[in-house]
Formats: C-alpha cells, sequence, structure tokens
C-alpha cells in the first residue's frame, strides 16, 4: 500500500479539507520566515560585505533542488505525514518511523527555541517579559493560544495563519520598498566577487535559514486536492520567499554601513533611514514572524504524530479526531506541553544540535525515496514530475550531502542517540502489538 490516508466510514469523523493553495503557500511562507531573517543579513555581511546578496541566490538553488522533489513525492499522496510518508512507501515501516521521530523531534525544539525568540522581541516593548515570571508568562500564553487555534479546527487554525503570514510580511515588504525608493545602491552593484569559501560558508548558513517549507507536506488530509496543491505551494513559497531574502539583504547592506557588527540588523537598518518609527516597526514584526512560525510547527507536528499513530506505529489515541473539531486533539495537545516543557526548562538548548541535522536527513530521505517511488509499479501516478529523469534528484541529494559533510561531532552524536531511542521505541510496540490479548 502507498496511500496510508485512513477509509472513512459513517462511525467516524474524518479530517476537514479546508487548507486551500493560498493558505498553503501561507503555511509554507510563516514556517521559512521565521526570527532567522531578523539577524542574519548581519552574519551574512561579516562574511561577504557588500556582496552578501549572492549568498541567498546560491543557498536558493540548492534549496530549489530539494523543494522539488518535495514537489513531486508530495503530487503522489494524500495522506498526512509529508517525508515519513514518502519514506515508509520508498523504505518500509521501519524507515518511516526513524524519518517521523526525527521530524517531531527537530519541530519540538525549534519550537522551544522560538519561543524563547519570541520572548527576547517582545520585552524591546515590555522589559519585564524578557525574563523570570514574566518569560513563562510569555511563553505559556503564546504557545497556549496558538495551540487553542489549531484544537478548535482546521477552518480556525488556516484564517489565524493566513493572519500571521500577512502580519509578518507588511513590515518587511515596507522595509524594502522603502528602501528601494530612498538609499542608493549603486556600491553593492559594483562590488567585486567575494571569496569562494566565503560564499560557500554563508550560502550553507543560509540553507537552513530558508528550510521549513517542508510542513506544508506535513497536513494532506486537510489540504483541498493536495496532489495538485502541495507543488505549487512549495515552489512559489520558496520562490516568493528567496527574493524578499535577497531585496531584505541588499537594503540593509545600503542602510546600515556598520551591518555587520550590529546585533539588531534589520531593526537598526530601519531606524537608520526610517526613523525610530522603522525600527518600532522591525521589532513588531519580529514579534509577529516568531509566534507565526511557532503557529506553523504546532499545526504540522502533531499531524505526523497522528500520522504515526494511525499506522500502528504509536499508541493508536494520537489519531483520535475530535467528533465536532475534526482535529488530532490528544497529538496536539501532547505535542505542545512537551514544547512548553522544553521551552520554559531551556531543555531545547541541548537539543539544538539535534534540530538542524535532523532536518537535513529528512530532507535526504525524501529526494531518495523520488526514484524508487517512480519505479514502483504498485505508486500512484506523480501530478507532478521533474524533468531529466533522476538528474535532479541526485543534484538534490549531491547538496544534501554536501552538507550533511559539515555537520559536527556533537550533531552526530545527538542525531545518533535519537535514531537509537526511535529503534528501540519502535520496536517495543512492536513487541507489545505481537502479544496476545
Amino acid at each position: 500500500m502507498v496511500d496510508f490516508a485512513p477509509v472513512p466510514d459513517s462511525s467516524s469523523p474524518v479530517p476537514v479539507r479546508a487548507v486551500g493553495p493560498l493558505s498553503l503557500t501561507a503555511v509554507s511562507i510563516n514556517t521559512i520566515i521565521g526570527a532567522g531573517i531578523f539577524a542574519l543579513p548581519a552574519t551574512v555581511a561579516q562574511l561577504l560585505g557588500p556582496a552578501s546578496p549572492m549568498a541567498y541566490l546560491t543557498a536558493g538553488v540548492a534549496v530549489f533542488l530539494i523543494v522539488l522533489c518535495f514537489a513531486e513525492a508530495g503530487s503522489r499522496f494524500e495522506s498526512s505525514g509529508g517525508p515519513y510518508v514518502y519514506a515508509r512507501a520508498a523504505f518500509g515501516d521501519f524507515t518511516g518511523f526513524e524519518v517521523g521521530w526525527l521530524f517531531v523531534l527537530a519541530r519540538l525544539t525549534a519550537v522551544a527555541a522560538v519561543s524563547n525568540t519570541f520572548s527576547d522581541y517582545l520585552s524591546y516593548f515590555w522589559p519585564a517579559l524578557g525574563q523570570g515570571t514574566g518569560r513563562l508568562l510569555a511563553i505559556t500564553l503564546m504557545i497556549g493560544l496558538l495551540t487553542s487555534t489549531h484544537v478548535l479546527g482546521v477552518r480556525i487554525g488556516v484564517v489565524v495563519n493566513n493572519i500571521l503570514t500577512v502580519g509578518k510580511l507588511l513590515p518587511l515588504l515596507a522595509f524594502c520598498l522603502a528602501g528601494l525608493f530612498l538609499l542608493d545602491f549603486r556600491p553593492i552593484l559594483s562590488a567585486p566577487m567575494p571569496p569562494t569559501r566565503a560564499l560557500q560558508q554563508a550560502s550553507l548558513l543560509l540553507i537552513f535559514a530558508m528550510g521549513g517549507f517542508e510542513n506544508a507536506s506535513i497536513p494532506s488530509e486537510e489540504v483541498i486536492n493536495p496532489r495538485k496543491s502541495l507543488p505549487v505551494a512549495l515552489i512559489s513559497s520558496v520562490g516568493l520567499t528567496l527574493i524578499l531574502y535577497m531585496a531584505i539583504q541588499f537594503v540593509a547592506v545600503a542602510a546600515l554601513p556598520e551591518l555587520a557588527t550590529s546585533s539588531a540588523p534589520l531593526a537598526s537598518a530601519a531606524r537608520n533611514f526610517l526613523g525610530p518609527a522603522g525600527g518600532v516597526m522591525m521589532t513588531f514584526g519580529a514579534v509577529l514572524s516568531t509566534a507565526g512560525s511557532n503557529h506553523v510547527n504546532i499545526f504540522a507536528g502533531p499531524r505526523v504524530l497522528y500520522a504515526l499513530g494511525r499506522d500502528g506505529h504509536l499508541p493508536s489515541r494520537l489519531a483520535w479526531l475530535h467528533p465536532v473539531y475534526r482535529t488530532p486533539v490528544i497529538s496536539i495537545l501532547l505535542y505542545a506541553s512537551v514544547a512548553w516543557i522544553f521551552a520554559v526548562s531551556s531543555a531545547f538548548a541541548q537539543l539544538a544540535a539535534l534540530s538542524a541535522l535532523s532536518r537535513l536527513l529528512v530532507y535526504t530521505s525524501t529526494c531518495l525515496a523520488v526514484p524508487i517511488l517512480r519505479r514502483r509499479t504498485t505508486s500512484t501516478p506523480a501530478r507532478f514530475v521533474l524533468p531529466g529523469g533522476d538528474l535532479i534528484p541526485a543534484l538534490a541529494l549531491a547538496a544534501c550531502g554536501g552538507l550533511l559533510t559539515g555537520s559536527s561531532t556533537r550533531q552526530v552524536v545527538l542525531v545518533g542517540a535519537a535514531l537509537l531511542g526511535g529503534a528501540l521505541l519502535y520496536g517495543a510496540l512492536r513487541r507489545r502489538k505481537r502479544k496476545p490479548a
């Protein structure tokens, strides 16, 4: 069997298909544009100086290759789970479980990290919310409110996600448009080519900043015509984000000569040519951006738990849908609770190295799955097929391999421990299922 969506029957609720193509695009954009873009321009400028916008183009090519693999794989399935479903169909239950397990762990760590960044940005307006009880209150309210929108139904979650996406885009677009008319870009356009090594380092850094698009592949059972909508959403969201990121870097470099040493590069750049109101605008945009990123993470992560429960790899209660809201309430509440514990205890800091390498392994599994799914006679025909045979998956795998070679020893150890823990859990649950009642 290739598609793992549950067969509807009249006695049990089924997910509501309420996510259209534009909303699915917003899901992808909302995850990609998180907290990173508000700090990364300074780091990229440190490496490349005025030529720093070039790094976004280089990174965008590598990410786009991976996105195309997700687009073809996703165009074969209507069941929720994204990379977990693709890996299970191509490589079997155990590999699928490990991919899903890594995805959930990485997303939990991301929610915790972004929650603390949210508190830091919020403290710009109210300093007490940046530490102690204030920080605890800010993180708790943010995770609690975002979780409630997903519990109460996918339609409410979609509306909130669209609002947060527009809210985070408006300050960034205003920053770029104002800079286009007010700043001089000639020094950037005439900047010499940067050293190859520095360009590579900056590009690798930006590839991770452009990640998160894979969240759009997760909730397929709640997407209208997912096999057609997902490729459009993935390709358009990454393309639009790449253009926006390059524009932001151009404006930041032109607006702030000391960009490379700034601790708040976008807020400082906006303040430089728009006045104090510009700094406030960008800080408010960062608050919305972190909240929006977490909103999608709390949407996507529990759907992987739901898929693992649906397929019998985790307790089936995780696949239970609320009879009224038709959302996987138990998975959502469990996921949000663990993320909250990580966030308020700072446990995520110990697992931060897990997130980047886990994401790379998830990307690699999908790129590997595409050629295999093409050759499976039982595979559902893809609605979106990449040209050039296996060339694009091969190039995407090369990009993933290049990134994997840069992994630190700590990352490898943490991911190895996570994979071992997942294997032990998988084996224990399978033995339990085999026992006679």
